[in-house]
């Protein structure tokens, strides 16, 4: 008898632990917009990242997701859905040519590119995580300007 109460016990015990939400459960959608593109051609690659040694990843390897978003009047967007609570940088290549890489010229790029929190790019302002990331803490649309160093 005191076998089969405890096995009851025990079982009402997960039962109640079990329906507790941890916050840990909980997760938004970040949504990652570009307007003004040069051209229509190809797509855009959307990179996320949530680490400071994987950004920024000129050869799209050490992303957390990464989505295509199709060119519509000049502009794309993407929605990473399912994020926990964190902090992530984005990395935006218009993919001209959709080989889903940075094609470059002598130097600088020859397809447009783009990161969170950054208006311009060059030699004395190379995008870093510490200054890219964004916090997400709720559903949140951002805008990323695409940056054309080479004239096609």
């Amino acid at each position: 008898m005191k076998r089969a109460l405890g096995i009851i016990m025990v079982f009402f015990l997960i039962l109640l632990l079990s329906s507790f939400n941890s916050d840990n459960d909980v997760t938004f959608n970040f949504t990652v917009e570009v307007n003004e593109l040069r051209n229509s051609d190809g797509t855009v690659q959307f990179a996320l990242y949530n680490r400071s040694d994987a950004f920024p990843d000129e050869h799209f390897k050490k992303y957390l997701k990464v989505l295509t978003g199709k060119i519509i009047n000049g502009s794309s967007s993407v929605t990473f859905q399912n994020l926990p609570e964190g902090k992530y940088a984005v990395n935006v290549l218009h993919d001209e040519n959709i080989d889903g890489r940075i094609n470059k010229g002598l130097i600088f790029p020859k397809e447009g590119i783009g990161f969170s929190n950054y208006e311009s790019i060059g030699f004395s302002n190379r995008p870093s995580f510490d200054r890219a990331y964004i916090n997400l803490s709720g559903n949140l649309k951002i805008r990323v300007k695409i940056i054309y160093l080479s004239k096609k």
